[in-house]
């Protein structure tokens, strides 16, 4: 139903859906607004606590049903159709499991210690099935989204690869994360369209590299000053009574800052990957073999709108959260594209007529969020 310029998302629903200009990459935009968003998020927040976190299952319904309605592309937005009961029996499956372990593990440690390990079996099967959850309670222009993985890739994805990444201390973490998209991103559909992506192992490291840097830069600065206080560190640890009330103060406060300091540096380094993996994972996507994805977050704005989104929530009590979820959805939206081949509303009448893989009676069959 519209589209206009080349990269850009103010256009979008002026002219004609037909008329989209072909070769553009063009761009997702999200429309909700921090104000509106308050409304609901404090209605859920004062809902959960009053049921005793019962009502947190419609809760999410609600706030996905808000995001998703406001995450916009040609002028349509996207649509979420699961059930808060569907989110509550997932939860309630889950947290009866964790009573019956750690009962379990108070009385009979060895029945405790096998039903973990039985579970841990089961966590790739519960993430493909929480993953085809998610897809098949979200649709754009009436046509279903569905996830084919199976179990097997989300072992090697979120059991295998996180494993490889811990014990080579991140070296394989490329490797890893390039598991994890080609596992989603290959086992994606559209109504009957497939998406795939294969991104490239050394563009990857290549973000990574400068992950590495962050954080080696960032211990390099802590260990300074850790020298430069060092004698004060060797006192405390021969003797902390050695040390007058202002200097213990002063440690307390240079073991604080350190803690922080150290935190911040591997999470800043953390956020400048992800952003970096996204952009490479999803500019490698395909959709139906020749329609290109299209991410290109700044990796040092989308660390910033990040770690100051946590900064104002922490300091407004959490009463800022609706808008720093809003401010990081809009500018995510605001950098994700798709280029399509052909005539945009010839295609997404072809994928109408042929109907989606999911019916809506897979709400009523099966599906439940466990939390994966």
């Amino acid at each position: 139903m519209v589209l206009a310029e080349p990269l850009s998302a103010q256009r979008v629903g002026q002219g004609s859906f037909g008329r989209a200009a072909q070769g553009d990459f063009q761009r997702l935009s999200f429309t909700g607004s921090g104000k509106k968003y308050f409304g609901i998020w404090i209605v859920n927040v004062l809902l959960t606590i009053v049921t005793l976190g019962i009502y947190s299952a419609w809760a999410k319904v609600r706030r996905n049903r808000y995001f998703y309605g406001n995450t916009v592309l040609l002028g349509r937005g996207f649509e979420y159709h699961a059930r808060g009961g569907q989110i509550l029996i997932g939860r309630l499956i889950v947290f009866a499991y964790l009573i019956i372990y750690n009962i379990l593990l108070t009385f009979v440690p060895l029945a405790g210690i096998a039903l973990l390990l039985l579970f841990l079996c089961f966590v790739p099967w519960l993430v493909a099935r929480g993953l085809r959850f998610s897809a098949r309670v979200t649709s754009y222009r009436n046509v279903r989204f569905d996830f084919v993985g199976r179990a097997g890739g989300a072992f090697l994805a979120f059991i295998v690869g996180p494993v490889i990444a811990a014990l080579t201390l991140g070296i394989l973490a490329p490797l890893a994360s390039r598991w994890t998209y080609r596992y989603i991103g290959n086992n994606l559909r559209y109504g009957q369209k497939a998406f795939s992506t294969d991104p490239s192992i050394g563009t990857i490291y290549k973000s990574w590299a400068i992950s590495a840097a962050i954080i080696i830069l960032g211990l390099l600065i802590v260990g300074f000053f850790a020298f430069l206080n060092f004698a004060v560190f060797a006192t405390a640890i021969e003797g902390p009574d050695l040390l007058s009330a202002e200097m213990q103060m002063s440690l307390g406060v240079l073991i604080v800052l350190g803690y922080i300091l150290f935190f911040a540096i591997f999470g800043a380094a953390a956020l400048v990957y992800r952003a970096g993996v996204r952009n490479v994972a999803w500019s490698a996507a395909t959709f139906d073999g020749k329609h290109r994805l299209l991410s290109d977050l700044s990796r040092l704005r989308y660390t910033w709108i990040a770690i100051s989104n946590v900064l104002v929530t922490l300091v407004t009590l959490g009463l800022m959260r609706p808008w720093a979820a809003v401010r990081m959805a809009r500018y995510v939206n605001e950098h994700t594209g798709v280029r399509f081949d052909g005539n945009v509303g010839e295609i997404f009448a072809a994928i109408a007529q042929e109907g989606s893989a999911v019916g809506a009676e897979f709400m009523d069959i099966e599906g439940f969020d466990f939390g994966f």
